[in-house]
């Protein structure tokens, strides 16, 4: 047996080194449990399908007046586009939404009423989300994917709320500001200005979105971009997500 006698200044110098390993290694398990939490929970700005296809969303609380007249032009234009409606307006607004899927279009979640969806809790934000959800599955006989925050306002505990309900959150990456009322040429040129592909365009159901859409469409079609549902630009990874007609079916 061999006995290795150590002085006090070697013994001294080991546990010193060992203390230094071990406050190393709890400050690095730290830092990375730090930089972890610090990860912003993601909102999707546009899609990743890398072709070049757009896609329209237009948020619906109110303006149902202009909404026969909109369904016609993106018919003339074969235009197929996501709609994101609020239960309330839904529920007033049967028929409406029965067209609008009728003539292909997606419809999706934009919170039973609107909201500031950063200021509510978990439980509120479900409850939400999945009341209008139930609506629209009646309506269509599809579920909703997809949730559009009411003011385009989150935060993480939104963005985590809506994944654990197997939502994504949708932003956009183009927006016509038209609930501002600006001229016909002036959402032509804010949308035309910015155009790539997988963008997502962000209007609301207003008379300039609507003298807009003419030209508007005639110009997306020249430029080569095709007009699709959200679920043609957002492709989800092998291990997570569902497609429209997955949800629909479970």
């Amino acid at each position: 047996m061999r006995i290795f006698l150590l002085n006090k200044k070697s013994l001294a110098f080991t546990i010193g080194g060992f203390f230094a390993i071990a406050c190393l290694t709890l400050i690095f398990f730290q830092v990375i449990s730090l930089k972890s939490a610090s990860v912003p929970a993601q909102a999707i700005y546009q899609g990743n399908s890398g072709q070049k296809i757009v896609a329209i969303c237009v948020n619906v609380d109110w303006g149902e007046e202009y909404l026969p007249d909109m369904l016609e032009k993106f018919k003339k234009h074969k235009v197929r586009v996501t709609f994101f409606v609020t239960g309330q307006w839904a529920e007033k607004n049967p028929e409406l939404v029965k067209q609008m899927n009728e003539a292909g279009h997606s419809i999706q979640n934009h919170g039973y009423k609107h909201l500031h969806f950063n200021q509510l809790s978990s439980p509120q934000i479900k409850e939400q989300i999945m009341k209008t959800e139930k609506i629209v599955e009646q309506l269509t006989g599809k579920k909703t994917i997809y949730f559009a925050s009411p003011y385009g306002e989150y935060n993480n505990n939104l963005i985590s709320t809506v994944n654990e309900i197997n939502y994504s959150l949708i932003m956009w990456s183009i927006d016509t500001v038209d609930w501002e009322l600006p001229s016909a040429d002036t959402i032509v040129k804010r949308v035309m200005n910015k155009m790539h592909n997988d963008a997502i365009i962000l209007m609301h159901p207003t008379k300039p979105t609507l003298e807009a859409l003419p030209d508007l469409l005639t110009q997306i079609e020249k430029q080569g971009y095709q007009m699709q549902t959200l679920d043609k630009i957002i492709i989800p990874s092998n291990d997570s997500g569902q497609d429209e007609n997955e949800k629909a079916d479970s």
